[in-house]
């Protein structure tokens, strides 16, 4: 019941001071209410799993990360989430909403590609890479046999060659 009690009173205060000068606080407030809604989310992610850490940072612009290369911000309004993922090639939107519930979804459906890309990078029946280890070690093997075969095939023919050579040197004249 005061859990209920308390979460209004940070939703109510969370619209008041969106109004109001202290607009970091705000965005704040508005992160840390995004962060409890996303708690049944994280709860169900395998505790053996270390790819997320959830947390907000009260810097110069608050957010809240998700893991290391996604978090949420407060948009320009100061009342839309913007949820943004660092790339190789710049920052890149996930999602914009003025919904918890929508940016609760980007999340999840986030959350579930990481956990997929973990469990396919697992998935290499060979641990620590020994199977991309392997198909190197074949294609270099492979390269041998070729490589082996091409000296052979010169070989012959610089011996051919030869034998004609000495053949005509060698042959009497008429």
């Amino acid at each position: 019941m005061l859990k209920v009690a308390l979460r209004e009173a940070r939703i109510e205060a969370a619209e008041r001071s969106a109004v109001v000068v202290d607009l970091h606080d705000a965005d704040l407030a508005r992160l840390e209410l995004m962060n409890e809604a996303l708690d049944p989310v994280f709860d169900d992610v395998p505790a053996s799993v270390e790819l997320f850490d959830r947390g907000v940072s009260k810097g110069e612009i608050p957010r809240l990360w998700i893991d290391v290369i996604a978090h949420i911000e407060m948009g320009r309004d100061k009342r839309q989430y913007r949820f943004l993922q660092d790339t190789r090639y710049g920052r890149a939107v996930l999602a914009e909403s003025y919904e918890v519930p929508e940016m609760v979804r980007a999340v999840t459906r986030y959350v579930a590609r990481r956990l997929v890309e973990r469990e396919r990078a697992l998935a290499d029946d060979a641990p620590f890479g020994q199977a991309t280890a392997q198909k190197l070690v074949e294609h270099e093997e492979r390269r041998g046999r070729l490589r082996a075969i091409r000296t052979f095939i010169y070989g012959a023919v610089l011996a051919v060659v030869a034998m004609f050579a000495l053949a005509l040197a060698y042959h009497p004249g008429p």
